[in-house]
């Protein structure tokens, strides 16, 4: 008979970070709570009959008469920590019952009857440089007048009983036992759970465009990156951006290159658009700008892999797309298989992709060897034949322009997305029919419907609504 393995608690929330759980899971997709280590839920239990007595033990008293004794505050009582060493003594000690204090210190504040108990730094009744433990930045830790830190979080494992359990400002706690530090590595000090990081989902919303990144399902980071802005034209005519960038997973730091060409290229058209630049000629510059941005990371000291004999053929690379509408002009603009896609407000019209991919099955089928649909079913199809980096061959970006004759709206997007919904009409089904009036919810609805497919690549969508103004009576 084979020995069964304890029964792990069925668990419908992380108790971490409340995100939900499968069957069998033994580890928290979102914060790494490892779930094989949860305590069973406490079974039920009986319910003391109602008018039945119970004894409670009586308090100590201090002076032997039964009485209950003075309250303790943190720090006067020994006590261990995780480890099971001795806590320092950090609070008033006193040498017997009637001795005087061994040092004068204030009071600590009391807390007013009905208030609830805050943790946190305005809770600590130490300034705003409070450091962990405290201390105020200016070194001084004890002077007279000093009012003493709040109670310590009672979640927080470990924690000393004289100091404060509030973080000092701007640090972030752990997702797992909302209690520890997060440490630069991205690492809780208190239980060493890795804490999601910060481009794992990211969204935005700027004004009338929006835009929604996700790490998808199966990848371990987010290589995608994006910008939204917007600003004006010399005429004062709003100018809107969005630019997506597909880090390439086979080459060096993609994460960064993605990031390094988006600002770039969107920091290029805020500064051009405003002088007057033609869109077009802008987004060509733009692109221009974000390949040298990204040809830069290959030569940051340090950063490359000093010890790769190969790491001048994986130098940090990635796609790009993006568009500008301003002055009554749709400009797309792009450098391997990112896409940008029209779909009309009214679906009256057909949808559209506004881009062509830079890959190995695009130029099978523009040179007439396969048709789409073979050409798209090798395995070879998605490898790339331009990309941003400074192995790339010779940079061509590609521009377009349009003038649309009525509105819609712009998805600009990476293969993560258009993988599950690759023809324009499909791209139209998907999209909500109010993504022009809410363009974030329609971003949302977009990357969900490749989560819901698998999510196999990261996933990133930016929503450009495109409006055109209706002509007056009497106008051409």
């Amino acid at each position: 008979m084979t020995p069964q393995m304890p029964q792990q608690a069925a668990w419908s929330k992380c108790p971490g970070c409340e995100e939900p759980l499968e069957s069998g899971d033994l580890f928290c997709g979102a914060c790494g709570y490892d779930l094989s280590v949860v305590p069973e839920p406490p079974r039920d239990r009986p319910t003391v009959v109602i008018g039945a007595r119970v004894d409670w033990p009586e308090a100590p008293g201090a002076d032997g008469s039964g009485r209950p004794g003075a309250l303790q505050r943190s720090g006067e009582v020994p006590g261990t920590d995780s480890g099971g060493r001795e806590l320092p003594a950090t609070a008033v000690r006193f040498d017997g019952p009637d001795a005087a204090p061994a040092t004068a210190a204030a009071p600590p504040p009391v807390q007013e009857p009905g208030t609830a108990e805050r943790f946190g730094p305005a809770a600590a009744g130490a300034s705003p440089a409070a450091g962990p433990d405290g201390a105020s930045g200016s070194g001084s830790g004890s002077g007279s007048g000093a009012s003493e830190p709040a109670a310590p979080d009672p979640r927080a494992a470990g924690h000393s009983g004289g100091h404060s359990a509030a973080p000092p400002p701007g640090a972030k706690l752990c997702v797992a036992c909302r209690a520890g530090h997060v440490d630069p590595d991205g690492y809780c000090e208190n239980c060493g759970h890795a804490q999601p990081r910060e481009r794992d989902h990211m969204e935005q919303e700027l004004g009338s465009v929006a835009a929604v990144s996700d790490r998808g399902l199966r990848h371990h980071r987010n290589e995608d990156s994006f910008a939204v802005s917007s600003t004006a034209l010399p005429d004062g005519s709003p100018a809107v951006i969005a630019i997506v960038c597909d880090g390439v997973s086979s080459a060096t730091r993609p994460d960064d290159a993605s990031a390094a060409a988006a600002s770039s290229a969107n920091e290029h058209l805020l500064d051009s658009l405003p002088r007057g630049a033609h869109p077009q000629q802008a987004m060509h510059d733009a692109i221009l700008a974000a390949a040298s941005a990204v040809n830069s990371l290959a030569a940051e000291p340090g950063a490359a892999m000093e010890h790769d004999p190969h790491r001048h053929q994986n130098a940090p690379a990635c796609t790009l797309v993006g568009a500008v509408a301003a002055g009554g002009l749709l400009v797309v603009g792009w450098v391997g298989d990112s896409r940008a896609y029209w779909i009309p407000d009214d679906r009256s019209g057909p949808p559209a992709r506004l881009t062509e991919d830079d890959s190995w099955a695009a130029q099978m089928v523009s040179a007439g060897l396969m048709s789409e649909a073979e050409a798209y079913a090798d395995e070879r199809a998605h490898a790339i034949t331009g990309w941003l980096g400074a192995d790339a061959y010779e940079l061509e970006p590609h521009t377009a322009s349009f003038k649309p004759d009525r509105p819609g709206v712009v998805v600009v997007c990476t293969d993560g997305l258009w993988n599950y919904a690759e023809a324009p009409e499909e791209m139209a089904q998907v999209l909500p029919p109010d993504a022009a009036g809410r363009p974030l919810h329609g971003a949302q609805v977009l990357v969900g419907h490749a989560l819901d497919g698998g999510g196999h690549d990261n996933v990133t969508v930016a929503l450009l609504p495109f409006a055109v103004p209706r002509q007056g009576a009497g106008s051409a």
